[in-house]
C-alpha cells in the first residue's frame, strides 16, 4: 500500500516556520524515537538551514532502549544535539531546557552586553503530526497551553506561549511532506498514528505491522497474542491467529480482521507489545 496524506492546511504550515523562523533563536525538531529516520521531514533541514537546532526524541519510553542509544551515538557523531525524553510524564524536559540555553548562551550574552536582559530565549517545536508536540509545550509550561489530541491534526495555527521569564515558544501544526519517496516510510508513519486511521487500510497495516515484529521482535510479540510460533507465516496469517486467541470472532467462525487490526495498533502505539524500536541508524552514514 502506498500511504500519502497531506492536507491542505500543511502546505500553509510550511510558509508559516519559513516567514516566523527569523524571530526564533533555536528550533526544537521533535521526532518519534520508535521512527527516528521515518518521523524526520526531509524539507525541515533545508527550512531551518543553519539555525541551532536540538533534536528530540519522544516517546522513548515506548523505544527499545538499546537501540536509542545506537541513535544518540549517531547524532552525535554527526554534531547534532539531542535528547530523549518523554512528554507525557515529563522525563528529561529539564535536561531539554537545559540543552536549550546552552545552544543559545553566547547570543543571549551579546544581548546582555547590549543592556538587554530580560529577553527570553524563543524557540519553536516542529515536527510531524502526532508526534507529541503539544503535550511537549504543555509540560514545558507546566500548563494546558496548547491543544492536545491522540489524533494528527490537533493544532491548526500559530500561537506563542510564555513558558515562563525566560522562554517563549512559537506552537505550529504538525506538518508532513508532500509525498513519501520510500512506502516503508508511509508504513511506519501509519504504524505510529502520524497518519489517521480512517484514510487507511487498517487491516493491510496491521498485518505489515504484524509481518515487521516478527522478525524484528518475535519474542514480544508471541507472548502478547499467545502465538506459539511466528516462524514461516505471513502478516495477515499472524493477524489471524492473534484474532483467534482474543475471541475477535464473526458469525460463522470468521475472524473479524478490522477488529483484531484496531487491537493490535492500539497496543503497539501504547507500548503494551514492549518497547519497540522500527528503525536504525544507517551505519554507511555514521
Amino acid at each position: 500500500m502506498n500511504i500519502q496524506w497531506f492536507p491542505g492546511h500543511m502546505a500553509k504550515t510550511r510558509r508559516i516556520l519559513a516567514e516566523n523562523l527569523k524571530l526564533i533563536d533555536v528550533v526544537i525538531e521533535l521526532l518519534d524515537a520508535r521512527i527516528p529516520s521515518s518521523s524526520k521531514n526531509p524539507e525541515i533541514d533545508s527550512i531551518i538551514k543553519d539555525k541551532p537546532r536540538i533534536v528530540a526524541f519522544n516517546k522513548s519510553d515506548l523505544a527499545d532502549e538499546n537501540v536509542s542509544r545506537e541513535w544518540e551515538r549517531w547524532y552525535k557523531q554527526n554534531g547534532v544535539s539531542s535528547v530523549f525524553i518523554d512528554s507525557i510524564r515529563g522525563k528529561a524536559i529539564n535536561q531539554l531546557k537545559d540543552r536549550l540555553r546552552e545552544l543559545v548562551k553566547d547570543k543571549l550574552e551579546k544581548y546582555r552586553q547590549k543592556g538587554i536582559i530580560a529577553r527570553p530565549i524563543r524557540t519553536m517545536v516542529v515536527g510531524i503530526p502526532n508526534v507529541g508536540k503539544s503535550s511537549l509545550i504543555n509540560k514545558m509550561a507546566g500548563k494546558a497551553s496548547a491543544a492536545t489530541g491522540d489524533k494528527p491534526g490537533v493544532t491548526r495555527g500559530k500561537q506563542w506561549i510564555r513558558l515562563n521569564a525566560e522562554l517563549e515558544l512559537l506552537d505550529t501544526p504538525g506538518i508532513l511532506w508532500p509525498k513519501f519517496e520510500d512506502p516503508v516510510v508511509g508504513m511506519n508513519l501509519a504504524f505510529t498514528g502520524a497518519i489517521k486511521d480512517d484514510i487507511i487500510d487498517t487491516v493491510e497495516v496491521s498485518a505489515e505491522l504484524m509481518a515487521r515484529l516478527s522478525q524484528t521482535y518475535p519474542r514480544s510479540l508471541s507472548e502478547r497474542y499467545k502465538l506459539d510460533t511466528t516462524e514461516g507465516l505471513n502478516g495477515l496469517e499472524l493477524l489471524e491467529k492473534a484474532g483467534r486467541k482474543r475471541g475477535c470472532i464473526v458469525s460463522g467462525g470468521e475472524i473479524d480482521y478490522h477488529r483484531i487490526a484496531a487491537i493490535v495498533l492500539d497496543e503497539f502505539r501504547g507500548g503494551k507489545i514492549g518497547r519497540i524500536s522500527l528503525e536504525k541508524p544507517n551505519p554507511v552514514d555514521s
